[in-house]
């Protein structure tokens, strides 16, 4: 394995870890329950899927040189 992409490599797992962070944080938690908590996980979900569908819409498209 190169240099390269270990640091990507390690860039991934780092993306990964904070998307994944507050999904972990509403499954522990004893602030809510039930129907309440998956309300919430799938809040969390949409919202971030719902974000990369306006950057892949929305971003600029430039043509590569």
């Amino acid at each position: 394995m190169e240099s390269s992409d270990i640091g990507v490599l390690t860039i991934l797992g780092v993306i990964f870890f904070v998307w994944l962070l507050p999904i972990l944080v509403i499954i522990s938690s004893r602030k809510t329950t039930g129907r309440e908590k998956l309300a919430w996980l799938l809040a969390v979900i949409f919202i971030s899927w719902f974000a990369w569908i306006f950057y892949l819409l929305l971003a600029p498209i430039r043509k590569k040189n």
